[in-house]
């Protein structure tokens, strides 16, 4: 407690997480990433891909959904290239780090054979035919070709293992590297061979059927046909190689010639019915044989795609995709059927209960058929849930129009859907459409309008015409940070279209009543701002007596005492009250400094005024709570009572 003279203001008594919710999730499969390929090979039996990891020695079996299910760690260092037997019971791999082909059982990725390669180059790529694995090796000056014959026991004193199998007649100068190999499922007995190491671009096809392969085609030494193999693949059931993923080479009597091509890509496989997954930079296409037009493309990761594979059943391409931590098998589904394009064009805005014209076009890669019908769905105030209308049909040219009347106001969405068929897949679009609604009154009273600290304010609003929705919600939101708003009231007004609520005024309050609005008519928010007072009282103590002095009452003080008043207002954080103390001198009352004390926690806030040491001395004082000026502006201005001090002898 601080004391001051009369003349002046006065003294005081007293002193006055963001929190981040984690929600645990379940646990994700494990994807399957290799640092570097090393063979793409799919098991429909199994439902499995199997993936080689040339970088850390590993072969990985995962699900058709591409997470990892499998793996083999040990004993298959470098691996290079995979194959599955026609069966389907074996799965080899090309060793190229310890010179071997190793057979593993693909159920269970053990290894169950191991066949050493005698070179010091290789083997390095892989294929299944004819009974038997097929192998490259060699360097760039004697690249050759060698098999595994899987009947042929190793304890039997024979080597299941042949080398330099590549035909002397027929192959011109041989093999220069390591070649590319395929074969086709319906042709059992051909191998394609790819040569790698020059540019020219050696082919051969291979009839190995029989005990030793034989040549049925073969391009050496000449730019005619491509600019050096990156890929090769037998096209299923006809006499042609697909090289790169975009030229198409007939072979026939013995040689090459081209056949046509698709946009250029830069590797691709074939799928059993003759659809072709090709590669070019980040992106997979799906082509129809002999197609210039693309059934669908895939963008499935920001990378580059390095291989794909196709399902046997041809449900999905399975491609390994570049990443920044290595390469990720990524499932690409439905890739025979075209993806349409479709839109809807309806208008921005329209009137209630007026006829609207919706119009689009629908377009594939693969035409649809004709007189395709479009489903038509329409979402609004009446139909949340959505409400069937008349299919509409396809024109020749793509085009579909229709025509609606919506007996709904606001957001009006139409949506139109294809369900696919077994060319395509299924799409859907929409539209919306601003659709008017008429305006309604909405009314609330006591705006403006001031109380008393802790007055119960009954706030009634009035609804005027509107078509299903009678319910209003009164929110009261009362000033300061501390305090949010807040549903008071919610309910169907009564037959005058009122509906009331009450507030208790300990501040100065933010009232709204708020019709959410129906299909007919538009929403609607008023507001009503009211204000409260605070509670103010003041304590005088040390008087001696309390005596009138013409009609007023005075609290009486000896000259030499020290007035004590002690001041309770409604407590606010930072709050202060203005001191006003005044003197009366020849019937006029004067004013001294006002001066603002901090409130306590309790909102008491004690003055002591000093003693005038003389007699007949007459003061008054009272407290205030000054909006803004008072440290807050959560109330209304409030004046307290004056209190009369008289001093005696």
């Amino acid at each position: 407690m601080r004391s001051t003279s009369t003349a002046t203001a006065l003294a005081v008594l007293f002193s006055s997480v963001a929190l981040t919710a984690v929600t645990a999730g379940t646990a994700s499969a494990a994807t399957t990433t290799v640092g570097s390929p090393g063979g793409l090979a799919v098991s429909d039996s199994l439902k499995r891909v199997f993936v080689g990891d040339s970088a850390n020695g590993r072969i990985f079996a995962a699900d058709y959904n591409g997470n990892q299910v499998d793996s083999v760690t040990a004993g298959v260092e470098g691996v290079s290239e995979l194959a599955l037997s026609d069966d389907g019971t074996t799965l080899y791999a090309a060793l190229r780090g310890t010179h071997e082909i190793v057979a593993l059982d693909p159920a269970t990725l053990d290894i169950k054979t191991r066949y050493p390669v005698a070179t010091g180059t290789g083997p390095t790529h892989l294929a299944f035919a004819g009974g038997k694995v097929w192998f490259s090796y060699g360097d760039q000056w004697d690249g050759d070709l060698g098999s595994v014959d899987p009947a042929v026991d190793p304890a039997s004193g024979t080597d299941p293992v042949a080398l330099a199998q590549l035909p002397t007649e027929g192959t011109g100068s041989g093999l220069w590297g390591q070649a590319l190999l395929d074969t086709d499922p319906l042709r059992p007995g051909l191998l394609a061979v790819g040569e790698t190491g020059d540019s020219s671009g050696t082919l051969a096809v291979l009839d190995v059927s029989g005990a030793t392969p034989k040549v049925t085609a073969w391009h050496d030494t000449s730019y005619a046909l491509t600019n050096g193999v990156y890929d090769v693949d037998l096209v299923p059931g006809g006499d042609q190689v697909l090289v790169n993923g975009t030229d198409r080479d007939a072979f026939a009597n013995g040689t090459f010639t081209k056949a046509g091509a698709y946009p250029a890509g830069q590797g691709a496989d074939i799928g059993p019915g003759g659809l072709i997954a090709q590669t070019s930079g980040t992106q997979v296409a799906i082509y129809r044989p002999d197609a210039t037009k693309p059934v669908r493309t895939y963008t499935p990761g920001t990378g580059p795609v390095n291989d794909v594979a196709w399902a046997p059943d041809s449900s999905r391409v399975f491609a390994l995709v570049n990443f920044s931590n290595g390469y990720t098998l990524k499932v690409l589904t439905q890739p025979t059927l075209s993806v349409p394009t479709l839109t809807v064009s309806a208008p921005a805005t329209a009137p209630r209960a007026k006829q609207l014209t919706v119009k689009g076009k629908i377009s594939a890669s693969v035409p649809l058929p004709a007189g395709a019908q479009l489903s038509v769905t329409r979402t609004d105030l009446e139909s949340p849930n959505g409400k069937a209308l008349p299919s509409v049909t396809v024109k020749a040219d793509g085009t579909y129009s229709f025509t609606n009347t919506p007996p709904a106001g606001g957001k009006v969405k139409y949506t139109v859907k294809y369900a696919g068929d077994t060319a395509h897949t299924a799409v859907s679009a929409s539209d919306t459409v601003d659709v008017s609604r008429a305006s309604t009154s909405l009314s609330l009273n006591n705006n403006g309008k001031l109380y008393s600290y802790g007055a119960d304010v009954k706030f009634t609003a009035h609804l005027g015409t509107t078509y299903k929705n009678r319910s209003v919600s009164i929110y009261a939101d009362p000033f300061g940070s501390d305090k949010g708003k807040k549903l008071i009231k919610t309910g169907t007004v009564n037959s005058d279209g009122n509906i009331s609520a009450w507030v208790d005024m300990t501040r100065d309050t933010a009232v709204t009543a708020v019709f959410s609005g129906d299909s007919r008519y538009k929403p609607k928010t008023v507001k009503s701002t009211a204000y409260a007072k605070v509670k103010i009282s003041t304590a005088v103590s040390k008087h001696y007596k309390t005596a009138k002095i013409g009609s007023t009452t005075y609290y009486w003080f000896h000259k030499s005492t020290d007035p004590l008043l002690t001041t309770t207002m409604t407590y606010y954080p930072g709050r202060q009250q203005r001191f006003d103390l005044q003197v009366y001198y020849q019937g006029t009352w004067y004013s001294s400094d006002s001066e603002y004390f901090p409130l306590g926690t309790s909102g008491k806030s004690a003055v002591s005024l000093g003693a005038p040491g003389e007699s007949g001395i007459r003061a008054r004082m009272r407290s205030v709570y000054v909006n803004g000026s008072s440290g807050d502006t959560v109330n209304s201005t409030t004046y307290g009572s004056w209190k009369y001090l008289y001093f005696s002898n």
